[in-house]
């Protein structure tokens, strides 16, 4: 190889190095340019001064390289967020912005937790924005200390960041942190200048558009004062807070007003003492060796004793009245013949009048409704027949037992008033929960108050109390059910046995064991001859048996409740 060729090697290879730097220059070119053009800070310059008292007075100068952007905005954060329910507040004042000293008006726009400062730039280059800012100077273990983002919510780049913070005394420390919001990464360069010139000074970039630079000087007791302000933000936990204070209210809530129903009920709601009387409704009376019959003391009927049992006039009061007036002889229930296999059971009532004992007015009324003058009337019909009647046979049910003297109110009346009082109190202390997690921590108390609401609307309907008369035929209610259930049901007197048990069936019905009453009944059936009208009042098809009362009687009871409480 020539020593010309050991020349031109090399220079080829420089000449290719320089064509591809040339390259990359006139590349690189454009990207540089469209970046100028879309509107870059070339400097972000801070001048922040703390004073005394903790306020913090900002200068920052904004220089842009290549075509300014129309507008340029700058979003603070206002509101930052600490552990738990608690945030930092902060408040901006005294805000300007000015271009070779004229005011270019700035907007503030509030939209917690940012507070967005904008303007129009009128193509200056140079931009002076200003403002001071309460709450950044923060309590620490050991003293106080400013915590603020110099650089934040920016909306263009920075090439260059520098700040400046002058401070009134001695500072701990002197931390910065720089890039997207929360980041933890260190600045470029934070320190705090010789000792006779303690200005914490800082340097950063480039950054991004929306990119923060946060500082943290520490000052040592007594140096700066702090000024935060901590608020707090509303959470189902904070609202509802079980701390001492609101816990300790609630509990102590419902211990008071759990003894404030229990002492309303024991004077409004308890039943008059008897003082040990009894008053029976009806008993089993001897007539002879191995024999008794039942009878009814004191004209209490099968509707009475319900009403005064539960305090109120049930479904199956009336339907139990029904079959007492039909055993007294003033109703005839006939069970009719099944249409086809499938076909629902029916049944007429007819009205007689041969009936034994006077109606009470309660009983003649559902009689009109059900059974006009002397007519009949299919069970299935019946739903269409009583527009008003059951309420007008409940209304003088509850009248009885007024003027019998077993309550001193009507029991739906006093139902009703304290009940209208407890849904009142109710509203009133969803409200006053509301009110208290809305704006407090005391949520926990709100509620103890409704669950006091909802334990009166319960004791409510315990209110209704019975006089000693009532007290005294309840007592006798209890010992009559004890009957029934015991009582043995072959010892009807000799030829007698299919009335005396009829005439206990309604109570029984009542009061509880009717099956064992209906199978007393079912045992007087000793042949396989049809028993269709056998019992007085009730009939049955050509080729019922007593052995059938019991189904036929269910469906009965059932099939009348539901027709008579149809609306």
């Amino acid at each position: 190889m020539s020593a010309t060729s050991t020349v031109t090697v090399p220079r080829r290879l420089a000449v290719l190095l320089a064509i591809c730097l040339g390259t990359l220059g006139l590349l690189a070119g454009p990207s540089t340019l469209t970046a100028r053009a879309e509107g870059t800070a070339a400097s972000f310059v801070v001048d922040g001064r703390v004073a005394a008292d903790g306020a913090l007075q900002v200068k920052q100068t904004i220089t842009f390289s290549g075509t300014v952007p129309p507008t340029l905005s700058q979003k603070f954060e206002t509101r930052q967020n600490l552990i738990g329910d608690r945030q930092y507040v902060y408040t901006l004042s005294d805000l300007s912005a000015t271009a070779k000293g004229t005011d270019l008006k700035p907007t503030v726009t509030e939209d917690e937790p940012f507070t967005t400062v904008s303007l129009n730039t009128n193509g200056a280059n140079e931009i002076v924005m200003a403002y001071t800012v309460a709450g950044a100077v923060v309590n620490v273990q050991g003293g106080t200390a400013l915590r603020w983002q110099l650089l934040q919510g920016l909306s263009a780049n920075v090439t260059e960041f520098r700040g400046t913070v002058a401070i009134p005394g001695l500072f701990s420390y002197v931390k910065c942190t720089a890039g997207p919001p929360n980041s933890t990464t260190p600045c470029d360069y934070a320190a705090a200048g010789m000792e006779d010139s303690q200005i914490p000074t800082f340097r950063d970039g480039p950054r991004g558009e929306g990119e923060v630079v946060f500082v943290d000087v520490g000052f040592p007791v007594g140096a700066v004062a702090a000024n935060e302000v901590i608020d707090h933000r509303w959470t189902l936990g904070r609202a509802f807070s079980a701390d001492p204070l609101p816990l300790g209210l609630a509990l102590a809530a419902l211990a008071v007003g759990g003894l404030a129903l229990f002492a309303m009920h024991r004077r409004a709601g308890s039943d008059a003492n008897s003082n040990g009387e009894i008053s029976r409704a009806a008993e089993f009376v001897p007539t002879g060796a191995g024999e008794s019959e039942f009878r009814v003391l004191g004209q209490v009927r099968p509707g009475h004793v319900g009403t005064v049992v539960d305090e109120r006039v049930d479904p199956i009061d009336i339907t139990a009245t029904l079959l007492d007036l039909a055993v007294r002889g003033h109703l005839l229930i006939t069970e009719l013949p099944r249409e086809s296999e499938f076909a629902r059971t029916d049944w007429t009532i007819a009205r007689r009048t041969n009936g034994r004992d006077p109606l009470r007015p309660f009983e003649r009324e559902l009689l009109d409704g059900i059974v006009p003058d002397a007519h009949s009337v299919r069970v299935s019909e019946i739903a269409g027949r009583l527009p008003g009647c059951i309420a007008s046979v409940q209304d003088k049910l509850y009248d009885e037992v007024v003027t019998s003297g077993w309550f001193e109110r009507r029991p739906d009346a006093t139902r009703s008033k304290w009940t209208q009082l407890a849904i009142g109190a109710l509203i009133v202390a969803v409200v006053v929960t509301v009110l208290l997690a809305a704006f407090t921590t005391f949520g926990l108390l709100g509620l103890a108050l409704v669950v006091l609401g909802l334990g009166l609307v319960f004791v409510a309907q315990e209110m209704p109390a019975r006089t000693a008369k009532g007290s005294a035929l309840l007592a006798g209610l209890g010992a009559l059910r004890s009957d029934l259930l015991t009582h043995p049901t072959n010892q009807m007197p000799a030829g007698r046995q299919l009335h005396e048990l009829s005439e206990v069936l309604p109570y029984a019905v009542v009061l509880g064991g009717s099956e064992r009453w209906l199978a007393a009944i079912v045992a007087q059936d000793g042949d396989d001859t049809a028993d269709s009208t056998e019992l007085t009042w009730y009939h049955g098809p050509q080729n019922w048996h007593l052995r059938d009362l019991p189904d036929s009687l269910r469906n009965f009871v059932t099939t009348v409740t539901g027709s008579l409480f149809t609306r």
